[in-house]
């Protein structure tokens, strides 16, 4: 039992879905609903295939968790978190073309059941759903938020693919992207639920503090449990991203260090991509060696750290406290 759980016995995670039982379930209607297509069948197929697929619904959550944090559970909350999950759900349709990936969540992509064109356009289709959504809030503010975190998404991926493979890629850089991919969306997921309960501005900036730290670690955690995870949690096989040769902050870790052996292995592997069978237990051995899979971990609790400080000023109570303790759980899952 891990120590997130020792509180209750129930995962971070859980506790939140248990509290927010009735918006989520708002939430998931809202999402069937606009997810439908008079005209074209295969759209509600694709999606339906990935939001139906077993996932925790974490951003949508946030939104819900942090509108009540503040005290409201209206349709409001209801209608930014479906928001949140559409724009996710689109993005990774489009990831997955782009990585050529062929698993998701533990089950065949969508761009592998039916094609690269479906996917891609009904990520589109899904983005266009999401702006729909947002409007009917009637905030100008939120609709700017929204709209920016989706721009920034983009604009991390774009950064990704031109960052990948590339062995001098830096820290900072890595940083940048996976604020961009991963951590913009928490951050507006938090900061939008906080001001439509009318959260102060100080509130909703430690919203966004949260959300985005909190992005952050669990962005680090995912590279990291590639190299020491298990299918079954992490919905793909270990060493995918090795494979892929995706240059992740393990990675970016054990180069800094690597003597000129080393360097020459990961110019070949990643680099070129003229990997072998091996490969991977190879680069296991090195980041071991290296000590930067333990030090991946250490910059994943350092953020999750941070996201805990920035809940400090919010409301006391249960919302907060599992909030706290997701923050925790997420680094957990390297323990």
């Amino acid at each position: 039992m891990t120590q997130t759980e020792d509180r209750i016995g129930q995962k971070p995670p859980d506790r939140l879905a248990a509290m927010l039982a009735p918006g989520m379930t708002e939430v998931n209607a809202l999402i069937r609903q606009r997810m439908a297509s008079e005209h074209a069948p295969r759209i509600p197929e694709v999606t339906a295939h990935l939001i139906e697929a077993g996932g925790k619904r974490l951003r949508p959550m946030l939104t819900l968790a942090a509108a009540a944090l503040w005290g409201e559970r209206g349709r409001t909350p209801a209608l930014l978190a479906a928001t949140v999950e559409f724009i996710h759900t689109a993005t990774l349709l489009h990831d997955d073309v782009v990585d050529e990936s062929d698993r998701r969540r533990g089950r065949p992509t969508a761009n592998l059941l039916w094609d690269n064109k479906s996917s891609v356009l009904v990520g589109d289709y899904l983005f266009a759903r999401s702006f729909q959504l947002m409007v009917e809030t009637g905030s100008l503010r939120v609709l700017s938020i929204l709209s920016d975190a989706a721009a920034t998404i983009a604009e991390g991926e774009v950064l990704q693919l031109t960052a990948a493979r590339n062995l001098s890629t830096t820290e900072e850089t890595y940083l940048r992207i996976v604020r961009g991919k991963t951590a913009a969306l928490f951050a507006a997921a938090c900061e939008t639920g906080a001001l439509v309960a009318g959260a102060p501005e100080a509130g909703a900036r430690a919203m966004a503090a949260y959300g985005e730290a909190l992005g952050i670690a669990f962005q680090i955690v995912d590279d990291l449990l590639d190299y020491g995870g298990e299918s079954e949690v992490i919905g793909k096989t270990v060493g995918d991203d090795f494979r892929e040769r995706k240059l992740t902050l393990p990675l970016i870790k054990a180069l800094a260090g690597a003597d000129a052996d080393e360097r020459a292995f990961w110019t070949r592997t990643i680099a070129e991509g003229a990997q072998r069978e091996g490969d991977l237990a190879a680069a296991l051995a090195i980041l071991s060696r290296r000590g930067a899979l333990a030090a991946t971990r250490a910059d994943a609790l350092g953020w999750a750290a941070r996201a805990r400080a920035a809940l400090a000023g919010a409301p006391e109570g249960a919302i907060r406290d599992a909030l706290d303790d997701l923050a925790l759980f997420v680094v957990e899952r390297v323990a």
